[in-house]
């Protein structure tokens, strides 16, 4: 199964690196190899969400986009950290089984 995620945040590298890491070392303990991502702030999210199964951001994205979209500071914060790991596995599971 391959997996292309978005990972977003308000500048594309701090917040994002860190839930990209997080989230990437879960769902590949759950068994999703084939996984690749990439990660931009919020006012590229537009030009970049082609071909993307999930957004994962720790900011608000005020556009209207057509992947799903999980909110990712519960991974940041701790709160909710893996009720949010598996709303993410969850989202990626629907219809792959």
């Amino acid at each position: 199964m391959s997996v292309n995620l978005l990972f977003v945040c308000g500048t594309g590298v701090a917040t994002s690196t860190a839930v990209a890491q997080t989230v990437t070392k879960y769902l590949k303990e759950k068994g999703i190899k084939d996984l690749k991502y990439k990660q931009t702030n919020v006012s590229s999210v537009q030009s970049n969400v082609e071909g993307v199964d999930l957004v994962v951001s720790t900011t608000n994205i005020p556009y209207d986009i057509t992947p799903p979209v999980v909110n990712g500071l519960p991974i940041l914060t701790g709160a909710n950290q893996n009720k949010t790991l598996e709303e993410i596995y969850n989202i990626l599971m629907r219809g792959r089984e």
